[in-house]
């Protein structure tokens, strides 16, 4: 029940987030956007130093290892991983209308949706290998620590389906079709969520490895795309003050009920 719990409540972020094309009629305000960006930019930097690296440096010194060497290689390794995903999935960005990734024939609207997908992988691999680490009884990761993930990243996840659900209803893509487009988007977390608990629950020292690979690649997405996005044009500074409050919160939660 408690790691159902922990794989669907970034779900429902998305899908939450996504259904607000049903009740917003024109765009989000730019402002708004630029604070939601830079909010969820901020979610996913605590989150990679509280409850991935910390833990994984915790977990590696409990398996007699040097704290930072997993945490390092694992780190790396993330990043290399998402660049290599970022040249070869064709996807679209928003505001922009040239594709990245390998050539493809695909419509914008599809490419806008592999683009919050694209970064949708690492959150799932976040939250599974977090949830993976509870179940192995570490004491670097609680249940509670667990759910703090969970719920950081379900936050964040709200402004990120709306942001990829409206601009599709502005394209003309239909309410039903820009939900459904958004709420797919976030499908990829709980499924890479569930390959990443099978595979490191499988080879337990390799946990440290995977908690900092997934730290890695959430930290690529945030310097890639968040954070130029949230501080594109003018209004910079709402898009700081969205990863501020984003990373307190986050840093709140995962301190006070980790």
């Amino acid at each position: 029940m408690n790691i159902a719990l922990g794989l669907l409540i970034p779900f429902l972020g998305t899908t939450l987030g996504s259904a607000m094309v049903f009740f917003m009629k024109k765009e989000i305000n730019k402002k708004i956007e630029k604070l939601l960006l830079g909010f969820a930019a901020g979610v996913m930097m605590a989150a990679s130093i509280w409850s991935l690296l910390i833990p994984a440096m915790d977990m590696a010194e409990e398996q007699g290892h040097v704290a930072w060497i997993p945490s390092a290689l694992g780190f790396s390794i993330g990043i290399l991983f998402l660049l290599m995903l970022d040249h070869i999935i064709p996807h679209l960005h928003m505001k922009t209308t040239k594709p990245e990734g390998l050539k493809a024939k695909l419509k914008n609207s599809t490419m806008m949706v592999f683009a919050v997908t694209l970064h949708n992988i690492p959150e799932g691999m976040a939250v599974g290998v977090v949830l993976a680490g509870m179940m192995t009884g570490s004491t670097s990761i609680t249940f509670a620590g667990a759910l703090a993930l969970s719920i950081g990243i379900a936050i964040q996840n709200f402004p990120e389906g709306a942001i990829i659900s409206m601009p599709l209803r502005a394209e003309g893509v239909s309410k039903p079709k820009a939900f459904i487009y958004g709420m797919l988007s976030g499908i990829v977390e709980p499924i890479g969520a569930i390959i990443t608990i099978l595979i490191t629950s499988t080879i337990l020292p390799i946990l440290p490895y995977i908690l900092s690979f997934a730290a890695g690649a959430m930290i690529y997405v945030v310097v890639e795309e968040l954070i130029p996005e949230a501080q594109e044009g003018e209004h910079t500074d709402i898009g700081t003050i969205g990863v501020a409050i984003g990373f307190v919160i986050m840093m709140i939660l995962d301190v006070a009920l980790g």
